[in-house]
C-alpha cells in the first residue's frame, strides 16, 4: 500500500494531529473541512451560506491539490449543527457539483469545531 499525505496552503492548514488529505493508490480521503479561511485560519462571516460556501471552496483545494476536481468526489459527509440548513446546503452545493451526484449523508450534530455551523469530508477517486 502507497500512502501518500496530500498538503495544500489554498485550504486551512490541519488544527490537530490529522493530514488534509491522504491517498492510497486511486482513492483519496479528505479530512473534514470546516469554515476557515486558509490564509487567516479565521471563520470566515457571513452566517451559514458563506460557511457552507467556504466548506466546499476547502473541499475543491484539497481535490485539486490530489490531481481531481469536485468532480471526482464519490462520497460526502455533511455535518450540520442545525439541519434546519439541509436545504441551503442543497442549493449552495447545486452551483458546485453537478450530476451526477456524489453519495451523501446528511448528519445533526450537537456541536463543531470553533462554533461554526458545518463541516464536511469526503471521499474521491481519481484515474
Amino acid at each position: 500500500m502507497a500512502k501518500t499525505i496530500i498538503q495544500t496552503d489554498d485550504a486551512p492548514a490541519a488544527i490537530g494531529t490529522y493530514s488534509q488529505a491522504v491517498r492510497v493508490d486511486n482513492t483519496v480521503y479528505l479530512s473534514g473541512q470546516i469554515p476557515l479561511d486558509p490564509a487567516t485560519m479565521e471563520v470566515v462571516e457571513g452566517g451559514i451560506e458563506a460557511e457552507i460556501r467556504r466548506v466546499f471552496d476547502n473541499l475543491r483545494a484539497l481535490t485539486e491539490a490530489a490531481g481531481g476536481s469536485l468532480s471526482s468526489i464519490v462520497k460526502l459527509n455533511i455535518f450540520l449543527t442545525d439541519l434546519a440548513n439541509f436545504p441551503t446546503v442543497n442549493e449552495i452545493m447545486a452551483q458546485y457539483f453537478q450530476q451526477p451526484y456524489p453519495a451523501r449523508a446528511a448528519i445533526g450534530v450537537a456541536a463543531l469545531p470553533k462554533g461554526v455551523g458545518v463541516e464536511m469530508d469526503a471521499v474521491m477517486v481519481i484515474d
